[in-house]
């Protein structure tokens, strides 16, 4: 019996065989670094050679009188992640499902999804191109007709928008992706049957694509939750500035500064491992509420 089991099942194993060793090799292994976190860290004695310190690290970071500044930041991007950001692939997915011509849908498609393929880098330098206190093209407009310059890149009362703005356009029509292949499974005598029942288009959307896609949106915001205190490090990074630092000091980037400009490995390693553990706890807990609820979570 185990023997005819093992010849039919052979090759679905070897085909997940690639799968694992990608996550013991780049995944698990690498975890092995944790322990930097609770170590006097130096490159030249290694992990068997270094001191340990325990949670010194761990106390150090709360102590810190930026450590408020770093949450408050990271918390306020989120909310506006998970506000503005998670709903807005769902209503470009609601929206190009009820375009019923072919090819000006396949268009539209198109000019949404490619903003997906350009980099951070190029955003970025565009936006700066643009609005550049001094130099930047719309800057120089708005001033050549007498209004006031739009301080995009300096003003932090502008930064979280500006990120948002940018993540929503890079990102809505590419997200949108998963809910249209959910919207795609749903049976069309539904809809056509609601039609005979004197439903409009309103209520289609609301009675029929929405709670199809109630499983999906459960998924993905448990799975968003885990990355709570990740926001995206390349693109704060290269929006940040000395006139903005208030508002964009995140964890992210002060685990780069301290970790690769000042050589503080230690240090950064335990503020990377609060920001892992925050999120493990958040999917576990938006998990279980999602359970509680009547919906079927990740897990």
């Amino acid at each position: 019996m185990a023997k005819s089991y093992w010849k039919r099942a052979f090759p679905v194993y070897l085909m997940i065989l690639p799968g694992l060793l990608f996550f013991i090799v780049f995944k698990y292994i690498p975890m092995v670094g944790i322990s930097i976190a609770f170590m006097a860290y130096s490159p030249f004695d290694g992990i068997g050679g270094s001191e340990w310190v325990g949670l010194r690290h761990f106390h150090r970071l709360f102590a810190e009188g930026d450590f408020l500044t770093l949450l408050r930041n990271t918390l306020m991007l989120n909310l506006f992640d998970v506000l503005f950001f998670f709903p807005a692939p769902l209503l470009v997915a609601l929206l190009l499902n009820e375009i019923k011509a072919k090819r000006f849908k396949a268009a539209v498609q198109t000019i949404l999804y490619a903003p997906n393929f350009i980099s951070w880098v190029v955003i970025v330098g565009i936006t700066i191109l643009l609005f550049a206190t001094g130099s930047g093209g719309i800057n120089q407009l708005l001033a050549g007709w007498g209004f006031e310059r739009l301080e995009l890149m300096t003003d932090p009362s502008y930064f979280r928008w500006v990120w948002l703005l940018q993540n929503v356009w890079q990102g809505a029509g590419w997200g949108a992706i998963i809910f249209l292949a959910a919207l795609a499974a749903v049976d069309p005598l539904l809809y056509e049957a609601a039609a005979i029942d004197g439903a409009n288009r309103w209520r289609m959307l609301w009675h029929i694509a929405l709670p199809a896609l109630r499983s999906v949106i459960v998924v993905l915001l448990v799975l968003r939750m885990g990355h709570v205190m990740d926001l995206g490090f390349e693109h704060i990074f290269l929006l940040q500035n000395s006139m903005n630092q208030g508002v964009s000091e995140v964890f992210e980037t002060f685990v780069y500064k301290v970790g690769m400009t000042q050589g503080d490995y230690s240090y950064s390693t335990a503020v990377g491992l609060f920001k892992s553990i925050v999120g493990l706890i958040m999917v576990l807990f938006v998990n279980r509420l999602a359970k509680q609820t009547g919906q079927e979570g990740v897990f």
